[in-house]
């Protein structure tokens, strides 16, 4: 049986998302820090981080102020992502790049690292909101900072490509890229994720295909 990596929802949902899922083992993450824009005042952003927590997220998707990257405040934006990190607590913390607003794939590449070395257990690409969203250039840049960032250190950090990814041959794709890139390792649900609002109906009607030799459509009425 298939089973999401995670629920993601707004803060004003955890604790009806975390009473539903109770039993099932699935964790809820919760979109924060004035997600996606990122840029309310930082009291508010660590408040709504520590309100999440305490409803019963296990996981909270951080967003980066983009500003930050184009300026080239390095030092400012580890200090900002070092606070949301002592604010998630246990939680897992995953920093949102932003990645079709940073300009150039050596900011992709710098933000990476100054994210990872600052606390994340995951990077992922994109809001979804974004003119830009998840591509292989940006995730090949992404992925190799992570596997230099292991090399170094040990440390295993996850990966999460999100928006425009709507076919499940496009998410095969990704799955190949992290294979020849880091390993069959990193295709687990602990360090890889998809952003899969819109890649969850393609991905059933595959499995339907695979089953009856058919594609799903509405104009066909249910088997009695």
């Amino acid at each position: 049986m298939l089973h999401p990596g995670a629920v993601c929802v707004y803060h004003s949902f955890v604790g009806t998302a975390v009473r539903a899922l109770e039993g099932t083992g699935i964790p809820v993450a919760a979109v924060s820090t004035a997600f996606p824009h990122g840029l309310a005042p930082m009291p508010s952003k660590l408040a709504e981080i520590e309100a999440s927590v305490a409803e019963g997220a296990r996981e909270i998707d951080v967003v980066i102020e983009r500003g930050m990257v184009l300026r080239g405040d390095w030092q400012g934006l580890y200090d900002q992502v070092r606070a949301f990190r002592k604010a998630c607590g246990e939680a897992h913390i995953k920093t949102i790049l932003g990645t079709g607003e940073l300009a150039t794939l050596t900011n992709v590449a710098k933000a990476s690292l100054v994210c990872m070395l600052a606390g994340a257990d995951f990077i992922k690409t994109s809001t979804g909101k974004e003119k830009v969203n998840a591509n292989l250039a940006t995730s090949l840049v992404m992925i190799r900072m992570i596997r230099a960032f292991a090399e170094r250190t040990g440390i295993a950090i996850g990966y999460k490509p999100a928006g425009g990814i709507s076919g499940a041959k496009d998410a095969l794709t990704y799955m190949a890229l992290m294979k020849e890139e880091l390993g069959r390792a990193w295709l687990e649900p602990h360090l890889f994720r998809f952003g899969a609002s819109s890649l969850l109906t393609d991905i059933e009607r595959q499995l339907e295909h695979g089953l009856t030799g058919r594609y799903a459509a509405d104009y066909r009425q249910p088997m009695v």
